[in-house]
């Protein structure tokens, strides 16, 4: 099951060329994933940081831009489970205006005990679920 974030982009997210300066395209990433977490998953990042001392932070990502982003440009980031493991998830994400790709990433996050800097296998009610899974 698809996850979509939309997100708009910003005057702050581009350069002077008007088209979106990458590192901005990495801030999105994880705004998009912290929603992916409150509303798919049903855990926002103030209760699972703050609250339960959990952490998910990114541990790998692959990334590949296809076509420039502009400001005001509306954009869906489409994230689906491409793994789940004991403590790690890989997210499959389409980045897209329209019909037109933007870019595509896959992040690795691990979920991690925020005092110990260790993995933690997920909470039940923190897991990612993959499509199977989830059918």
């Amino acid at each position: 099951m698809t996850f979509v974030s939309q997100q708009e982009v910003r005057f702050a997210h581009v350069d002077a060329a008007g088209i979106v300066f990458y590192p901005r395209y990495f801030e999105m990433l994880n705004a998009a994933v912290e929603d992916f977490f409150a509303q798919h998953v049903g855990v926002d990042f103030r209760t699972m940081h703050l609250d339960r001392g959990i952490g998910v932070p990114t541990v790998k990502l692959e990334s590949e831009f296809a076509t420039p982003g502009r400001l005001g440009d509306r954009l869906d980031f489409r994230i689906d489970v491409a793994r789940v493991g004991r403590s790690s998830v890989e997210l499959a994400i389409e980045v897209r205006c329209g019909d037109m790709l933007r870019f595509t990433a896959r992040p690795v996050l691990v979920c991690m005990d925020l005092k110990t800097g260790r993995p933690l296998a997920w909470p039940i009610d923190m897991r990612p679920q993959e499509a199977a899974e989830a059918a």
